[in-house]
């Protein structure tokens, strides 16, 4: 989920490219709605921590966390690094923006690699 649709759209074809199928979800509720849903097809979740609606990204992961305590959590963010220590979920990572779609794909194989690994 991020809030700029051309670097939504860039990081879309990225993970595409690498053989994942995201699913967008244009608000905080669409994503959670969708984590409700069926989180067996999801692996990981990539989240914008400012999204529109009145849940954000940090909530989204809280809830993805509720329902798959493994699953692994990116946040990206342009402006709210600094709460990812005190808002942030366990094993999470955060990219700064901007960030090439390429940096994210490497995190996302890393974690999947590994299992969820970061901080806080």
């Amino acid at each position: 989920m991020e809030d700029d649709v051309h670097l939504q759209t860039a990081i879309e074809a990225a993970l595409e490219d690498e053989g994942l199928q995201p699913a967008i979800a244009a608000t905080g509720e669409e994503a959670v709605t969708l984590l409700k849903s069926d989180l067996s097809d999801f692996r990981a979740l990539v989240v914008d921590i400012r999204l529109l609606g009145r849940i954000d990204g940090w909530e989204v992961a809280r809830t993805a966390r509720r329902i798959d305590p493994n699953l692994p959590v990116v946040y990206i963010t342009g402006a709210a690094a600094e709460r990812w220590e005190t808002q942030g979920v366990p094993s999470s990572v955060l990219l700064k923006k901007p960030f090439a779609p390429a940096d994210l794909v490497t995190v996302i194989r890393q974690l999947l690699d590994n299992g969820s690994s970061g901080e806080p």
